[in-house]
């Protein structure tokens, strides 16, 4: 790994799948009807890639997989890459997102079969201060929105939140916050997919390489 320069990525990532709620993949189990469809999305709060800034980039993957992804099972994606980024940037995001670089994603990438590269589109990324919502959309391809969960017994103001789930598709150590799909409609790459009141969670990452997962 000596051509790949250190690198960290901080940022906030969220799904929306097909899977009842609570998404059981989140708990290292077969999802619901053991398949999963859904979309993957990444923005980057702050980061680098050697003297490559990465601030303010969006990623956005669609997915699927049969069985439980943490017990053999692998998946078919790809990924959309923010058109903001410039030469540089796109390369340093392929290899991060490739798992060519290291750090958690490498480990990550080892769960994908097929994997159907990398388009760059214009991505929005949103996420309310305080939980409560999240969205994404690309134009004509994605849009997802999020409420947070919540319910009857749900204090006011409080989220619905897992400490160290056991199967968190951003690395160990986080804190998952539960939402509920209001719409989704996800096109690309042969994954088409429409719903709503689906699973979604909310978890920040913290990556690092290339020799740190």
């Amino acid at each position: 790994m000596s051509a790949i320069p250190e690198w960290r990525l901080v940022g906030d990532w969220f799904d929306i799948c097909s899977c009842d709620i609570p998404c059981p993949c989140e708990f290292a189990q077969p999802p619901t009807k053991n398949v999963c469809i859904g979309l993957l999305a990444w923005h980057v709060r702050s980061g680098h890639y050697g003297e490559t800034s990465l601030d303010g980039m969006n990623v956005l993957a669609l997915g699927t997989f049969e069985g439980n992804i943490w017990a053999g099972a692998t998946a078919t994606m790809g990924f959309y890459v923010d058109e903001r980024a410039d030469a540089r940037q796109r390369e340093a995001l392929e290899s991060i997102f490739g798992g060519r670089a290291g750090g958690w994603p490498e480990g990550f990438a080892k769960l994908v079969g097929d994997m159907r590269g990398f388009e760059y589109v214009p991505i929005a990324f949103e996420l309310a201060d305080d939980l409560a919502s999240w969205r994404t959309e690309i134009p004509e391809r994605v849009v997802g929105r999020v409420e947070a969960l919540r319910g009857p017994t749900t204090p006011p103001g409080k989220r619905v939140q897992l400490i160290n789930p056991p199967g968190s598709e951003v690395g160990p150590g986080q804190v998952a916050t539960w939402g509920r799909s209001v719409e989704v409609r996800a096109e690309g790459f042969g994954l088409n997919w429409t719903g709503e009141s689906r699973s979604s969670k909310h978890i920040p990452f913290d990556w690092s390489g290339p020799g740190s997962a």
